[in-house]
């Protein structure tokens, strides 16, 4: 996904934040106590109570149990809206995410939404007109960072990356951002359900000319494809078309290089900023 557009209310997630705070203080601790009893970073505590961050079913239960919330904070977090801060044309394939066995990109754009930085993300969406208002940037930098507790969600999503090499040759952001967004995409790289691979500048056979793809999995093996323009997004369920989408992402992953190339080319990238 690109950038949001369409946003829906943030009073729920708010209210969720508010009890949240309320029953912290009840038990006389600070955000960065809580934090570290819940095994979460102080920031995301502070997101979750600002109501700028959706909670994870895992947060929302060791918050119970460390806030003896009497089971307010797991009845609130049933009615909050699980697409605030997306853009409404991709809110149908983010919850198709939400049950994935699989997940295959292609992005000749920007960085994939599942592996971008918060720097990095604020400067695509600060980049292209028109200018989101400053909640409007919150809440779709928020929707982006919740989708990316994906990544380790359990039971595990099997994840392939494709990636030009010149979206990261552009240098978003600038340099700081860009050591900091390939320091993360190497990170990224380690979990061993994420597979990701660069296409390079100079490659004179490529698949992927009709521009950004993704494929999914289900549970019930079904495969489906999502493709995304300006203001646009297309869920992809005839089988005939979802065969062409794999066909072409096989073929990319055959041009593009190896998982084990791509490491060692973004850590050449790094070294040379």
């Amino acid at each position: 996904m690109a950038n949001g557009s369409t946003l829906e209310s943030s009073d729920s997630l708010k209210a969720f934040g508010a009890a949240l705070k309320t029953f912290r203080e009840r038990a006389l601790m600070t955000q960065e106590q809580l934090a570290e009893r819940l095994n979460y970073s102080h920031a995301s505590v502070a997101s979750v109570e600002q109501g700028r961050r959706m909670p994870t079913a895992a947060f929302v239960e060791r918050a119970e149990e460390e806030l003896e919330a009497f089971g307010v904070l797991q009845a609130m977090v049933r009615h909050l809206g699980r697409q605030r801060g997306l853009a409404v044309w991709f809110r149908e394939w983010a919850q198709l995410e939400e049950v994935a066995v699989g997940l295959c990109t292609y992005e000749c754009r920007v960085v994939p939404g599942l592996l971008q930085t918060e720097a990095y993300t604020r400067a695509v969406m600060l980049n292209v007109p028109p200018p989101p208002s400053e909640e409007q940037l919150e809440q779709r930098i928020a929707a982006r960072l919740t989708r990316q507790e994906l990544l380790r969600r359990r039971p595990p999503i099997a994840f392939g990356f494709i990636v030009e090499e010149s979206v990261l040759l552009r240098h978003t952001g600038g340099e700081d951002v860009t050591r900091e967004l390939i320091d993360h995409l190497l990170a990224s790289t380690a979990l061993w359900n994420v597979e990701l691979q660069i296409m390079p500048l100079r490659q004179p056979y490529h698949a992927g000319t009709d521009g950004p793809m993704q494929l999914l999995e289900t549970p019930e093996r079904q495969w489906l494809g999502y493709a995304e323009g300006q203001k646009t997004g297309q869920l992809v369920s005839d089988r005939d078309a979802v065969s062409v989408m794999q066909m072409r992402y096989a073929r990319m992953r055959s041009h593009a290089l190896s998982p084990a190339d791509s490491v060692g080319l973004l850590q050449r990238m790094r070294g040379a900023l």
